[in-house]
């Protein structure tokens, strides 16, 4: 097959294996969305969300060696499916891996930009996966690779799905209760609604807890602003996309108002983006995760370029077991640089995590796997149980 020409270093990637694949939520997850009203969340998406999507990629080497990547995608917030992901790069983006070494990463992301516009999604899963066979052909933690592992054991925050606020002070409750010290409510019903949420999980975890939450676009801007000071009283972290993904002036609007740092994390799907509303002033802390703003490289950029500006990041996902390694290993790299508790929601909900020795999330604290690359190994059986198609191989 044809590939694009550039400088190598190290074994090349021969092979690359691609499965879209659906893994259901657990039935208590199923339950409780059903019980908040579908979603658990004010976002306005109109089809029953009953498991998470994703595009699975083995990258394979000269030499055997093999890298893995993961992308959770869901229509509502990233717009593409698994099987998008997989024809952009049967189609055009295999030139730019195809023959070269993952070491040149920076130059592989490079020529998938200069001829495959956006399809961040799909370069960031293969960016994921040359990270883990760079760390899988030197033998070290992907962390290592990214500078330095900054800390071992990471800090995580947990999430309440909007319901009632009883229930919700209950859970948050339950959170708390497992070592969690920072909790994320879902919000977005009303800005009276809201305050009542707060007010009561305020006072059920007293004053030493972080609480963070979470609009899922909910209100227009000055209804976001009036939801905003409401809580305000009740001392939050930080307030989560209040408005609409692609509002980035309305996100402006509403910061110049409120002294509630703002992130946003629907709308940060490119670098461009991040650096748009930082520009604007329309957040004070950045949303990051696997697909956005795309891969490791771009999610390196992403928190240099918050730090250079004083800005905070938030990592934070609900993927399988890969991504959340992924995830895991950049909080690690860039630890004195984040600020904030990160936020890995999968293991809570889907039925498999699709990788052999799951990750321990408990007591509100997980480990950085340990072994070259991400550390975790895929689970082959759950792969073939939970594929939606066929293994698209691509080879040299």
């Amino acid at each position: 097959m044809p590939r694009s020409k550039m400088a190598t270093k190290g074994p090349t990637i021969v092979r690359l294996e691609l499965t879209p694949l659906q893994v259901p939520f657990k039935q208590i997850v199923r339950e409780a969305m059903q019980a908040a009203g579908g979603l658990g969340m004010a976002i306005p998406a109109e089809e029953d969300w009953f498991g998470g999507d994703f595009a699975i990629c083995k990258m394979t080497d000269e030499a055997g060696n093999t890298g893995l990547g993961e992308q959770f995608v869901w229509w509502p917030e990233t717009g593409v499916s698994p099987n998008q992901i997989i024809i952009a790069i049967q189609e055009a983006l295999y030139r730019y891996v195809l023959g070269h070494s993952p070491f040149d990463y920076k130059d592989i992301r490079t020529h998938m930009n200069n001829n495959v516009a956006r399809n961040e999604t799909a370069k960031g899963l293969l960016d994921i996966a040359c990270w883990d066979l760079m760390g899988k052909i030197n033998n070290k933690q992907a962390c290592a690779l990214m500078g330095g592992c900054q800390a071992d054991v990471i800090e995580t925050g947990a999430l309440v799905p909007l319901m009632d606020a009883h229930s919700m002070s209950d859970m948050a409750h339950s959170w708390q209760q497992a070592g969690y010290g920072t909790i994320r409510l879902k919000l977005g019903r009303s800005a009276k609604g809201d305050e009542d949420i707060v007010r009561l999980v305020r006072e059920r975890l007293g004053e030493k807890a972080l609480i963070r939450v979470d609009y899922n676009q909910a209100y227009l801007p000055q209804e976001a602003v009036k939801a905003i000071k409401a809580i305000e009283p009740y001392v939050i972290e930080l307030a989560e996309q209040p408005v609409a993904a692609t509002d980035f002036s309305g996100m402006a609007y509403v910061q110049r108002r409120v002294h509630t740092p703002l992130m946003s994390h629907e709308g940060c799907f490119s670098l461009q983006d991040i650096e748009i509303l930082m520009a604007l002033k329309a957040v004070r802390i950045v949303g990051i995760n696997s697909e956005r703003p795309g891969g490791v490289t771009n999610a390196l950029d992403a928190i240099n370029i918050a730090k250079e500006h004083g800005f905070g990041v938030i990592i934070h996902n609900q993927a399988l077991g890969i991504a959340d390694a992924m995830m895991i290993h950049l909080a690690s790299a860039r630890y004195r640089s984040l600020g904030h508790a990160i936020e890995l929601f999968g293991n809570v909900m889907y039925e498999d995590d699709l990788i052999i020795t799951p990750i321990d999330f408990s007591n509100g604290r997980v480990t950085v796997p340990r072994g070259p690359g991400w550390g975790v190994e895929l689970d082959e059986v759950a792969l073939e149980r939970y594929a939606t198609g066929p293994t698209v191989v691509i080879k040299l």
